[in-house]
């Protein structure tokens, strides 16, 4: 099998865009993805949230893209597959539309070389911006979820049954089988550095991308963990109604960059006791922005 193809705005990057490529990669052994310039998403769809040059490096933090190809055509072609060696190109499962009504891969799509995966449910950029809009907090996760993400985080270092302390997932967690897809589920190994980092990560967007590449860098051999804030810490000290998305959004937002092996970890600031980031045979570094 060889290359596969994927063309988007990939506007606003979330866990939904990430997911779609997740797949997308599994169906092949080398995945392009194409991204739109302002121009053609202003044609077709209206003015884009991020520039081209932010939405092309954002799509090539994501772990499972294998190359960008800038200034991708908004209708895709037989023509576009062949010049990147693509066998096949693959999108969700709703369809994209021209400005003047025609379906984007009808041409692929007759030619037998289009491939369907599955659209997230539950996120969208529609959505997020929904959210900012209309400054609910309906979308925050609830005390009990957060009481549950404190008992996960107890459980770090004790590993009943040899658990993976570092990229282990709990039972409870409703969004579980996402988290194992997304993660890397390896450890740390001696001569490596573990570089922790935290914060909110809210709307993942160029400006972490960009961090966690100068963390990634501080060291010969590093592994990142990242961790995450409760939706209940981060709308204490930053108010009105952030999070924009849940710890879970976050968490998976984290977990797609490649930089970050061992990321998406629940944070807790106000533990009586520190977080266990590094030791044994490795060294450990505490980094903020």
């Amino acid at each position: 099998m060889g290359g596969t193809g994927s063309e988007r705005s990939y506007d606003m990057v979330h866990y939904g865009h990430s997911n779609q490529l997740r797949q997308a990669r599994a169906m092949g052994d080398y995945l392009i993805v194409g991204v739109h310039t302002d121009e053609e998403i202003a044609k077709h769809k209206g003015p884009p949230v991020f520039t081209q040059e932010e939405r092309y490096k954002m799509v090539q933090a994501i772990k499972w893209v294998d190359e960008v190809v800038p200034a991708a055509p908004y209708v895709t072609t037989l023509e576009t597959l062949d010049k990147h060696n693509c066998d096949f190109c693959v999108h969700g499962n709703d369809i994209t539309l021209t400005v003047d009504g025609r379906d984007t891969y009808e041409e692929v799509k007759q030619a037998g070389r289009y491939r369907e995966c599955k659209r997230t449910q539950g996120v969208s950029t529609t959505d997020l911006v929904g959210r900012m809009l209309l400054v609910t907090k309906a979308h925050h996760s609830g005390q009990e979820m957060s009481s549950e993400y404190r008992e996960y985080a107890d459980s770090f270092g004790k590993c009943p049954g040899g658990r993976d302390p570092w990229t282990g997932v709990s039972q409870f967690l409703q969004t579980s089988q996402k988290i194992i897809q997304f993660a890397s589920g390896k450890e740390p190994q001696p001569g490596e550095t573990v570089i922790y980092v935290a914060g909110a990560f809210d709307l993942f967007h160029i400006g972490h991308v960009d961090f966690l590449e100068k963390v990634y860098r501080l060291a010969e051999r590093p592994y990142v963990i990242a961790g995450l804030h409760f939706d209940q810490e981060v709308n204490r000290y930053k108010g009105k109604n952030y999070p924009i998305m849940t710890l879970h959004e976050r968490t998976l937002s984290v977990l797609a960059c490649r930089v970050s092996k061992g990321g998406g970890r629940p944070h807790l600031p106000r533990l009586p006791r520190p977080v266990r980031v590094g030791g044994g045979d490795w060294g450990s570094i505490l980094c903020h922005g």
